[in-house]
């Protein structure tokens, strides 16, 4: 374990999107750190990787730098392969969303962690939204009573993602890479089970479109239920041309309406309207930031509210569950 939170060298396996917010994130909280980057491919095309300052081909001869800590950014199916030699290592480390591809090697995780004690965590980034830990608390405090239903919905047209990179060739278009609107958007999935409890399926349909003609689903439409018979709808798509995040509590004292893009709640009761959280401001990337804080408080043994790979394997559950029971839809 990390004896401080400050750190010297880290190693960032990817050379995506995600990998580069993490490089920058690192040198904004420690300016000398040294990074070195690992592409998941084994080879890059472009020697100039932003804020990397050592690229190393193979994650094998970058455990030989003896760094602190290492973030796992390459495509969730090589997940299991790179955490591996990780945790065997020794090296605490943060993975991105979803935690592997495939449950079977989300297990095989937690069994690796279970026998070596390396510190493990998730990044499901949205717990750490403002609106996020209100939400939690709100329900926590039973402000609606009991709750009856949620309904919680997330659309972006998937071609606007990455503007730079033809869609086909992304990540969540790719079926081998783990791409697809439930791992993709898995952390709607993460968070009403965070939220609400466990969560089984009850209604399932994956689609896809002629419009963008994937090979992986584009929408996704599912009914929940928890144990104490909360109903939970939920819907996820590539396709809306207006990018939509919202959701939606009914319960017996009224309804709560939480927007994740202008990071507002507000109540809806017999008596009128309230806001009761609004900070539409907020820059997204202070939740990069906590989340990596809090990683390292988790490596240096310190309290921290990391997900650890249980949580995030019931997360993937979850989707196998409700790709099992799916109805697969007509491609309009």
């Amino acid at each position: 374990m990390i004896a401080t939170r400050k750190i010297t060298k880290v190693i960032v396996i990817g050379l995506g999107n995600i990998a580069l917010r993490h490089r920058r994130n690192l040198k904004l909280l420690f300016p000398e750190v040294l990074i070195i980057a690992v592409p998941a491919s084994g080879r890059v095309s472009n020697q100039n990787i932003e804020f990397a300052d050592q690229i190393i081909l193979t994650l094998e001869e970058a455990i030989k730098e003896k760094v602190d800590i290492a973030i796992v950014a390459s495509p969730a199916p090589f997940h299991l392969i790179h955490a591996k030699l990780l945790l065997l290592a020794g090296i605490p480390s943060l993975l991105e969303k979803p935690v592997t591809s495939h449950l079977q090697d989300a297990q095989e995780l937690i069994r690796i962690h279970n026998e070596t004690g390396t510190p493990t965590a998730v990044g499901y980034c949205l717990r750490y939204m403002p609106s996020s830990i209100k939400m939690k608390e709100l329900l926590e405090q039973g402000i609606l009573g009991n709750i009856y239903n949620a309904f919680v919905s997330i659309g972006q047209y998937l071609p606007d993602w990455r503007p730079s990179k033809a869609y086909q060739d992304s990540v969540s278009a790719k079926k081998s890479l783990g791409g697809g609107a439930l791992l993709e958007l898995s952390h709607e999935i993460d968070y009403i089970q965070w939220l609400l409890g466990v969560m089984e399926v009850q209604y399932a349909q994956l689609r896809s479109s002629s419009e963008l003609n994937l090979e992986v689903e584009e929408l996704v439409d599912v009914v929940l239920a928890s144990d104490t018979g909360i109903v939970c709808t939920i819907h996820l798509d590539f396709l809306q041309k207006k990018a939509n995040r919202e959701c939606s509590f009914i319960g017996e004292k009224g309804r709560l309406d939480w927007d994740l893009l202008s990071n507002t709640i507000m109540l809806h009761t017999g008596e009128g309207s309230e806001v009761l959280f609004s900070e539409a401001d907020w820059d997204s990337n202070q939740m990069y930031l906590a989340l990596l804080t809090d990683f390292l408080d988790l490596a240096a043994g310190r309290k921290n509210s990391s997900i650890d790979l249980e949580q995030a394997t019931k997360t993937l559950e979850l989707i196998e569950n409700i790709k099992s029971c799916a109805i697969e839809g007509v491609k309009q």
